[in-house]
């Protein structure tokens, strides 16, 4: 009988959970798991042979494309997936398979899930009160009315809204909105463990930065702790602890932030690094993405394992593989992982050539309040002066967008001018000639 059958005799977790050998406590860990949907010939697997630590208090990020398994292996952490082989302890108890039913209400209130799209989480004939004290009430978590009245007002106003929303529904919210409400109906059970399964990517740009700081917020005010569930590596640098790369359902590599950017070393964790946006429109343009093929590897006879290099730095490979990535870590050069040419320079084949090389650590992201907003458009058009100086500074500190829209007002005041001096002067020429 296979770890995931058999009945776990726990029926609570410990306070603490097991520590590593350099004294981390592993809130959370998946051990060799193999998730598979369907049976017979029909049979796919989705997770092979994953394995991860999430330590106390960290944010782990979970990297990859769409279809890799990512929130497949969230939705096995809250016990909704089964596993086919491999288990998942949380605090040192196993907690997928057949586990007791305290223990199961137990994962439930300790573990949390922020979905992916905001509108399709929550129940639409539900007001947002009864949304957010769902949890609550099942649980039994208040001694009366007034404290659930109370903890569910201060969640509110916690994630950015007012009391008076708790009354309306879903539908009356905007995405963001939305997601703040998801956010709030996970946090005011006081989980130790949220998954958050691409919590942003349905967001508009400017409401992704407001709802990751709103996470760590949590996180630090609460000592949370978080498996990030993300398919763009530029998302998670910022707010990671550690980071693991899955491929197919094959976690790949896994390592510290800093270092998961400085030597990326599995050639997929350099093809997602290659596709990180260059804020500047002109190394964007000429960037050269690398494109991942798995069949670059031989795995016929040399069987490909996980290993540690060193450094808590892991990698998927055979054991030439290992030898190379330890090689190259071992030089402590940081890899250069995206490639800009230059179309004015060819090769004797007429190709364009490499110009430079950049790290993904030298990428610097747009800057927060780089909106582009209307108003600077507006604004430039009736100050003109100040409109081109705005743009001067803005283009000088790398806001792109505002630069544009300043840039777009002054030269609409610029034709309209031109238009007017014409008008005058031809008028001029008519009345004396």
């Amino acid at each position: 009988m296979s770890n995931n059958q058999k009945t776990n005799s726990a029926s609570a977790f410990p306070e603490h959970g097991p520590l590593d050998e350099n004294g981390r406590e592993i809130l959370l860990s998946v051990k060799n798991i193999d998730i598979t949907f369907g049976k017979g010939d029909s049979a796919v697997k989705a997770v092979k042979n994953a394995s991860f630590d999430i330590y106390k208090g960290e944010t782990f990020s979970l990297v990859g494309e769409s279809g890799s398994g990512k929130t497949t292996i969230g939705r096995a952490v809250i016990r909704v997936n089964p596993l086919s082989a491999g288990e998942i302890d949380y605090k040192g108890v196993r907690i997928s398979g057949k586990i007791p039913k305290s223990l199961d209400r137990e994962v439930i209130r300790n573990v949390q899930m922020v979905f992916q799209d905001p509108a399709a989480s929550l129940n639409e004939r539900a007001t947002v009160d009864y949304i957010i004290s769902e949890g609550l009430t099942n649980f039994h978590l208040y001694e009366n009315e007034a404290e659930r009245v109370a903890k569910v007002e201060n969640m509110i106003q916690q994630v950015g809204l007012l009391p008076e929303h708790l009354t309306r529904y879903p539908h009356e919210f905007s995405g963001g909105q939305r997601q703040r409400i998801g956010i709030a109906r996970a946090m005011v059970m006081e989980p130790e463990l949220v998954v958050a399964d691409e919590p942003i990517s349905a967001l508009d740009v400017s409401i992704r930065a407001q709802v990751l700081n709103l996470l760590k917020r949590f996180q630090k005010e609460k000592d949370v702790t978080y498996l990030f569930i993300a398919h763009d590596l530029s998302v998670v640098r910022f707010i990671s602890d550690r980071i693991g790369v899955i491929y197919k359902g094959n976690i790949v590599e896994v390592a510290e932030s800093e270092e998961l950017f400085n030597f990326p070393l599995h050639p997929y964790t350099h093809s997602l690094l290659s596709a990180i946006p260059i804020p500047d429109p002109k190394l964007e343009k000429n960037k050269k993405l690398y494109i991942y093929d798995p069949d670059m590897h031989d795995y016929s006879e040399d069987k490909p394992e996980f290993v540690n290099i060193g450094h808590n730095h892991w990698v998927w490979g055979n054991k030439k593989e290992i030898e190379e990535y330890k090689a190259i870590r071992e030089k402590n050069v940081p890899v250069q992982s995206i490639s800009i040419i230059d179309p004015d320079k060819k090769d004797e084949n007429g190709n364009a050539q490499k110009a430079t090389e950049l790290r993904a650590e030298d990428i610097k992201l747009p800057p927060l309040h780089d909106t582009g907003s209307i108003w600077l458009t507006i604004l430039s058009f009736f100050l003109f002066i100040p409109g081109i100086i705005a743009a001067v500074l803005f283009k000088k500190h790398n806001y792109i967008r505002n630069y544009k829209a300043c840039k777009l007002g002054v030269k609409i005041f610029l034709i309209l001018l031109a238009i007017v001096v014409f008008i005058y002067i031809f008028g001029f020429i008519m009345i004396h000639f």
